[in-house]
């Protein structure tokens, strides 16, 4: 009945989610309605508000007529307000800021009247789930649904802090029950409602059943909660009407809850809703006195169902169920007793009742050390993970089970004590000694009062055997066993057992069994037993056990002292095994005293009980008593009585000697005193236990019933033994007739029983009737066997045992003596096997002959299928294409498995079949059959096919053979392996690739097919044979030596290189063995040095050829471009000038710049000739070029004058006469004069300017590793960034990935990047998470390393694959993708960078930690062997990493989050110490790697990380110590940025500095050349001035 009312209609333009306010309105008439408002305004005037009030409640009286019936409402009246629970009244405007969204308030309406309601119809919703009702408990009586009650008090209170009082007080009258408690209490909020107790499913309390899942025995963490109906059904059960009511501590009101049953009743009809009444009120002056922190919760119901009950036997049976919490000495480990709840019940303490049965119980055990186990119940992993969601939530429980010792106390039992006692107190105990429960289960410290088992197996020594057997089996009756589970146990609806078919309790029901081998191959649950911390084997656990009995047994039972007259003392008697005498009772008593082993002491009298029991009396003993009257009653004679031990001695044993009837008295016991040393002999008298008496199963008997017994045995007089047959197993209505007459077929059904019976001495089968005759059956209570043997046909000497059994006689029809035993109702396939079975039956303790029969059974007719026989003869079925398989040697068998022998030879059909379908069909083979018929013989079969690439690499198959006319067909797995290499391709042809000196053949692919046209083998060797080719290394395979991979190739892509020079030849060959295989010749690509400049023909002696171009070009002329000097790249072309008439340094090379070269001068001789010199590529001298040119020297006449030559030596000039020809000289030389001057004072000038900035570079390098050292100071050692910090930092790394990405974030997230390749982005490894601590941040960091850090998180491949395009030569395409992004914002990605994508990632596939937001992976400790937790672990790395909250919900497509893929690939199972010396302490349980926090590493693998590291991508911190500071980044980022300018001021310095070497060097040459040429020059400069003169004279002369 909700209104949901727009308050203003508007539209939403950003999105179309509305603000929804709901409120529970209480109004004067005591009724209630529900109003939902949508998208107010902040502020509601308050008359408008009571408007949608008063709509909403006409519309209500409308739809329900109990409205129609309460007084109405003044709304024209005015003076309305409202009170909200806190008593805040509200009576003008209502500001909704006040409220929260999508939550429900309770507000109050009052009027004028001035009468206010306290209950409110329909004010709660406790329409249960459906589903829930089909789960209510059946078995419900008043103390299982009041504990119910008291569980949810309890689980309440348990939460309470340590101020808080934890009370629980229980009233019970005859008309009102009233359950309170001091717990947190409930209220009108969603997440703590009220309603929550009285809605069936809703409470909330079964969600924390995971948190008492393991944790510290007994267990007391009250977590009940399990099927969230306990309060309402358990009302219900209780009375006709409940009242709820409850406090929280920020509430000021009372809440209440009317609970009806005749309203749940009512409403299972059409109207699937059920509302009930409630209301608010002020708490009570005795709730506030009862808890004074302000919270609690009463339950009251009215109208109780109570019978007539005692309240004492109430209290006694609560402090059973809840003793735990009432009284406990295991919560502190001081051993003291607490109260852990105040339990009250009628006013009176459960602590202070002296009543019980456990405080009876606890009274009368010894006060020896208890039997503690610790066990622990989980599934295993793969039935787990195959159960249906759901299914199974939980997959472990706990156990301890405490076994308690009641030892016997003068002669009685102190069970015997505790049940007298519990009867005295009127207890309703219908139990006795024998029948009394031993075991007790309490569900997290609560009782299971029905969970009263007998026993639990591992208690019991009913098969044990030996000395001792008869001892372990009498005082394992005394222990109890008390068992403390947690929550993993799940209980029955009422809370009263543990769940039946549940797995962990039938383990616990198990518990000490040893499985049968089928039951092993099912058994679903694993049990890991331990005892003070070490983990058992059940043997171990048997054999401590039994120690622990005896040890008890010796130490606090106190059995008979003695008997009624004068001992015989018996030192060592003999054969102490069958007088049931322990070996070794006196080995720790008195040997020293002694030296004796043994000492009984004989009497003929003894008091048992009150009775008195003498030599010579007859007995009889029940059967079922002890051992040795398992099956009959016995029948015997009393003859003495041995107590072990000295008198006084605790914990002898009692024994009764008797003889039984029918036993000859010279085998009897007997007992000598020779020498005053006495000795006894049992011989053939039984010794029984002394409880044969005690549990009356031992009785006197009188004359006549022990002569009519011994009458009866000389009746029993049997001789032989026969088998009925038909017609007399007919008569008796038995299928019992062996079918002995004659052979038959497999699959005869052998009759239902078999009918043995003892005849007389006096029966002849040949003159006796076949019909029936009592009197030729021998009535006996011997006991006949039956043992049925097989013999094979094939091998009559093994001779297979199947069956032993022995049975008594019965009666059938009125004939008694009958030994039936069953054979087709346990053996109905007994007949199937071919052979001979023998049937042999004898009876036990009789002279009585054995009787035999045999069966013949041959083979079936019906074939059931043919089968390959394993033999000696078959070998591996591994072939060639090409070859024949070896013989196949094949069997019929019938369809019981018996072999069939075969009346002619059968055709066959082969295939070969794959997944793929038939791979051939076998048409080449031949058959025979074997000389006695029983196999068939395939040989010759040939394989021929090219299909077996279909099932490389593995090549196997399965061999179909099917004889002819026969629906059974034979597999045989086989391997088909190609043939011999025969055929070699070259992928892509080899003819079509351009092939240059130096570079890689990119793709080159050589398949290699046998003759068949499979690909051969992977792992065939081949020879390669190469000329013009070398062949690079890279990988295991050296040399020629080549194998084939998994594809039946070998890949040569990037590794041949081309060595021959341009216009050779290149071959590559393929040899198998000495065999070529393949040969290819290959023409590689011509090119041609030649000279693009012009040389004269004719040049002047001791000048230079200037700026000579050569280029190299292809077959068609054109310039080879690619011919370019990149040293950096590895491609060096140079070109080298040699000649004979000059010393060049062949260190000088000049540069090939895209197929051309520029040599500056080539220096020409002093002399007259023919100048010859070779250019030559440096790489390639195929490519060379011989060039000649004339040289002469300048025509120049000197008169007398010496000209100057370039060695110094002065030279004549031919015509000295000609002084115009010597002034043009002289030019000549000043102009070089000249040329050289300039070069001198240019390299000087470079000399200079190098210089200044060498000292400029300096001077700023000291600079900046001054401000680098004071950054570096400045810096928080303990800082780390923030998130947002590390973005800026990361944003700050030039030439990254992780950079780019980065800024893109910033614009917009991943998710909505408009790129593609963008979409599925998750982020960097880095920014996914958060840690705790600056140390573990710095240790991940450095585990990792920076490229881990940095990598890119993707969901799939298809994005890790669009974050990089690629051009045709393989290079990366920066102009796409990731790197066009990049450039976009002036910046590029240098290097690589890894990439994760998270569906291809293998994720972890154990379980979680239950309840844990973040998902963490529940990964068991690590155990040093004694089974301890290592010193300083402080948990697993990939746990102690954060995911952010974005990050938190991504999943992959099968579910798996960040951490069971990212983290744990990156971070696997490392483990986290808190030092160095605590993880190489723990080094024994360190798989997969550990760091400490104090800079340690270990790795896999035995790789250990030292040094230390100061990682700069660090996990952001959230603790207080790593608080950002914006200067701290700062600093960072400038140390960063002077690091980089110190990088690239050295690089400059060092440059500089060998360019200034080089410069002055040179200057050095240029100097030295110019000094000798003005040396050379003086003399000639002096002698032409002479001749001027001289000249200028005559030239003035008059005459």
């Amino acid at each position: 009945m909700e209104a949901r009312v727009n308050a203003r209609k508007r539209q939403v333009l950003d999105d179309n989610i509305d603000v929804v306010y709901r409120f529970k309105v209480l109004l004067p008439n005591g009724t209630s309605i529900g109003l939902t408002v949508r998208d107010p305004d902040p502020e509601m005037p308050f008359e408008d508000f009571i408007a949608m009030v008063k709509d909403e409640y006409f519309q209500a009286r409308k739809q329900y007529e109990s409205m129609r019936l309460k007084k109405h409402i003044n709304w024209k009246g005015g003076h309305f307000y409202l009170e909200d629970a806190n008593g805040d009244k509200t009576k003008k405007m209502i500001k909704f800021e006040s409220f929260k969204p999508h939550k429900c308030h309770i507000l109050q309406l009052h009027d004028a009247s001035g009468e206010t309601a306290h209950t409110f119809e329909n004010m709660w919703d406790l329409t249960p789930d459906t589903d829930l009702l089909m789960e209510l408990p059946e078995e419900y009586n008043f103390e299982t649904a009041l504990a119910d009650l008291i569980d949810n008090s309890l689980q309440a209170v348990w939460s309470n802090s340590k101020n808080d009082r934890r009370l629980i007080s229980v009233s019970i009258a005859a008309d009102k029950i009233s359950i309170f408690d001091t717990g947190p209490g409930m209220d009108g909020s969603d997440e703590n409602s009220i309603v929550k107790w009285g809605k069936m499913g809703a409470s909330l309390h079964r969600s924390s059943k995971g948190q008492a899942i393991g944790g510290k025995p007994p267990y007391l963490r009250p977590f009940f909660g399990m099927f969230g109906y306990g309060g309402p059904i358990a009302s219900m059960h209780l009375g006709r009407r409940a009242l709820v009511s409850s406090k929280t501590k920020s509430s000021k009101k009372v809440y209440t809850l009317h609970h009806k049953r005749e309203a749940l009743l009512s409403s299972s009809g059409t109207e699937l809703t059920w509302k009930t009444d409630g209301g608010m009120r002020n708490p009570s002056e005795e709730e506030i006195g009862e808890s004074q922190h302000g919270s609690f919760t009463k339950v009251e119901i009215f109208e109780p169902k109570i019978n007539s009950f005692e309240i004492f036997k109430l209290q006694c049976k609560l402090k059973d169920i809840y003793f735990p919490y009432i009284q406990c000495d295991e919560v502190l480990n001081s051993g003291r007793t607490i109260t852990p709840i105040e339990f009250q019940v009628n006013g009176v303490d459960l602590a202070e009742i002296e009543g019980g049965e456990v405080a009876i119980t606890n009274l009368h055990s010894c006060n020896g050390p208890e039997f503690i186990l610790q066990l622990r119940f989980f599934y295993k992993q793969d039935n787990a993970a195959t159960r249906s969601p759901g299914s199974k939530i939980y997959q472990e429980a706990n156990a301890r089970l405490k076994c308690v010792y009641f030892p016997v106390m003068e002669g009685k039992e102190s069970i015997e004590m505790i049940l007298e006692k519990l009867e005295a107190e009127g207890c309703s105990i219908t139990e006795n000694y024998d029948t009394f429960s031993r075991v007790s289960i309490r569900r997290l410290g609560r009782l299971l009062p029905d969970a009263r088992w007998a026993w639990l197996p591992f208690m019991e020594f009913r098969h044990k055997k030996g000395d001792k057997s008869h001892l372990l089996k009498r005082c394992c009756l005394r222990v109890k066993c008390f068992i403390d589970t947690d929550a993993g146990f799940n209980p029955t609806p009422s809370k009263t057992d543990l769940a039946h078919h549940n797995p962990f309790t039938t383990a616990l029901k198990n518990f000490g069994n040893k499985p049968l081998e089928k039951e092993k191959e099912v058994k679903e649950v694993n049990v890991e037993i331990y005892r003070d911390g070490k983990l058992l084997t059940p043997l171990q656990l048997e054999r401590e056990y039994q120690d622990w009995i005896l040890q008890m047994h010796e130490r606090y039972d106190e059995e008979t002292d003695s008997g009624e007259d004068q001992a015989v003392l018996v030192v060592n008697p003999a054969n102490k095994k069958a007088l049931g005498v322990s070996s070794d009772v006196l080995l720790g008593r008195q040997p020293a005293k002694l030296g004796v082993r043994v000492i009984i002491r004989v009497h003929q009298v003894l008091k048992r009980k009150g009775k008195s029991w003498k030599s010579g009396q007859k007995i009889k003993v029940l059967k079922g008593a002890c051992a040795g009257c398992h099956k009959n009653n016995v029948y015997a004679t009393l003859e003495y009585f041995l107590i072990e031990g000295c008198k006084g001695d605790v914990g002898g044993e009692a024994r009764i000697i008797c003889r039984p009837l029918g036993l000859p008295d010279d085998n009897a016991c007997i007992l000598v005193v020779n020498d005053g040393n006495p000795s006894f002999d049992i011989r053939g008298s039984l010794s029984l236990p002394i409880d044969v008496i005690d549990s009356g199963k031992c009785l006197a008997i009188e004359s006549i019933e022990w002569n009519f017994q011994l009458d009866k045995l000389r009746q029993k007089s049997p001789s032989t033994i026969g088998l009925l047959g038909e017609k007399q197993c007919l008569h008796l209505e038995v299928d019992g007739e062996l079918p002995v007459d004659g052979p038959v077929h497999a699959g005869q059904v052998p009759p239902t029983e078999i009918v043995a019976v003892l005849r007389p001495a006096n029966f002849v089968s040949s003159f006796t009737s076949k019909n029936l005759d009592q009197k030729y059956i021998v009535k006996s209570n011997l006991e006949m066997s039956m043992e049925v043997k097989f013999e094979e046909a094939e091998h009559p000497e093994d001779a297979h045992h199947i069956y032993s059994g022995c049975v008594t006689p019965s009666s059938r029809k009125g004939f008694h003596g009958l030994y039936i035993f069953p054979l087709g109702c346990k053996f109905p396939e007994l007949f199937r096997k071919a052979g001979l079975y023998t049937f042999k039956f004898s009876l036990k303790d009789s002279t009585c002959n054995n009787c035999i029969k045999r069966v013949l059974v041959k083979a079936s007719s019906e074939v059931g299928k043919w089968e390959l026989l394993n033999d000696e003869r078959n070998p591996q079925y591994n072939v060639r294409v090409g070859t024949c398989f070896p013989p196949f040697y094949l069997g019929c068998f019938d369809i019981y498995d018996n072999r069939i022998t075969l009346e002619h030879t059968p055709k066959v059909r082969i295939k070969i079949h794959t997944i793929k379908g038939v791979l051939v069909h076998v048409k080449k083979m031949s058959t025979e059959l074997s000389h006695d018929k029983l196999t068939l013989k395939v040989k010759d079969v040939l394989i021929e096919s090219n299909e077996l690439d279909d099932i490389r690499p593995s090549y196997k198959a399965t061999l179909m053979i099917c004889p002819e006319k026969e629906l059974f067909s034979v597999s045989v797995p086989c391997q088909v392996s190609p043939g011999y290499l025969q055929l070699v391709k070259a992928q892509p042809p080899m003819s079509e690739n351009r092939l240059l000196p130096g570079c890689m053949v990119k793709q080159l692919l050589l398949e290699m097919f046998d003759a068949y046209g499979n690909h051969v083998s992977k792992g065939l060797e081949v020879q390669l044979d190469m000329d013009g080719f070398h062949m690079l290394d890279q990988t295991d395979q050296i040399g020629p030596k080549r194998k084939v991979d998994d594809n039946g190739c070998i890949n040569l892509g990037g590794l041949l290189k081309v060595i021959a020079g341009f216009g050779s030849k290149a071959s590559l060959s393929v040899l198998s063995g000495h065999e070529v295989i393949f040969k290819q010749e290959l023409q590689i690509e011509k090119r041609e040095l030649r000279i693009a400049s012009r040389v004269p023909e004719f040049c002047t002696a001791g000048t230079e050829l200037e700026n000579i171009i050569f280029e190299i070009v292809n077959s068609e002329g054109d310039v080879d471009e690619t011919i370019h000097d990149e040293d950096k790249y590895g491609q060096s072309h140079t070109l080298t000038i040699k000649s004979e008439s000059f010393n060049t340094e062949e260190s000088i090379r000049y540069t090939f710049k895209h197929g051309r070269c520029t040599v500056p001068a080539i220096p020409l001789p002093q002399k007259n000739g023919m100048f010859c010199f070779e250019a030559s590529h440096s790489r390639h001298p195929e490519l060379n070029l011989s060039i000649q040119v004339s040289v002469q020297a300048p025509k120049v006449e000197y008169d007398d004058i010496q000209s100057p030559s370039i060695d110094g030596n002065v030279l004549l000039l031919q015509d000295s006469s000609s002084l115009k020809q010597v002034e043009k000289f002289m030019v000549s030389m000043i102009n070089d004069e000249k040329k050289l001057e300039d070069k001198i004072i240019q390299i000087g000038y470079r000399i200079g300017g190098l210089e200044k900035q060498l000292n400029t570079h300096t001077k700023r390098k000291e600079e900046v590793e001054q401000d680098l050292f004071q950054l570096q100071a400045s810096v928080n050692p303990n800082y780390f960034p923030t998130k947002e910090e590390l973005i800026n930092w990361i944003e700050s790394m030039n030439h990254s990935a992780a950079a780019v990405l980065c800024s893109l974030s910033r614009e917009f997230s991943f998710q909505e990047q408009p790129n593609h390749f963008l979409e599925d982005i998750v982020g960097l490894v880095a920014l996914l998470g958060t840690v705790h601590t600056n140390k573990l941040s710095r240790i991940l960091a450095e585990y990792l390393g920076e490229d881990q850090m940095l990598a890119v998180v993707c969901r799939s491949f298809v994005t890790a694959s669009a974050l990089e395009n690629y051009e045709q030569n393989g290079e990366v395409d920066c102009g796409q993708a990731l790197h066009a992004e990049a450039a976009a914002r002036g910046n590029s990605i240098n290097g690589r960078f890894l990439v994760m994508c998270l569906e291809d990632l293998r994720p972890y596939t154990g379980k979680y930690e239950v309840g844990d937001p973040q998902r963490k992976l529940a990964l068991p400790y690590p155990t040093l062997p004694r089974g301890n937790v290592p010193r300083g672990f402080i948990g697993y790395a990939v746990n102690m990493v954060d995911l952010d909250i974005d990050h938190l919900h991504i999943r992959t497509a099968a579910g798996h989050g960040l951490r069971e893929t990212v983290l744990y690939r990156l971070l696997g199972e490392v483990q986290v110490y808190e030092t160095r010396e605590c993880m190489l302490e723990a080094r024994r349980c360190i798989k997969h790697g550990a760091v400490s926090l104090d800079g340690g590493i270990l790795r896999e693998n035995g790789v250990i990380s030292l040094g230390y590291g100061d990682p700069l991508i660090c996990f952001p911190v959230v603790t207080p110590g790593s608080e950002s500071s914006a200067g701290n980044v700062e600093v960072m980022k400038l140390i960063e940025e002077k690091k980089e300018e110190l990088e690239v001021i050295t690089s400059s310095i060092g440059k500089m500095t060998k360019s200034h070497e080089k410069s002055l060097k040179k200057f050095k040459r240029k100097k030295e050349k110019f000094d000798k040429l003005m040396d050379n020059m003086e003399p000639v400069l002096k002698d032409y001035y002479l001749e001027y003169k001289s000249k200028s004279k005559s030239d003035n002369s008059p005459y």
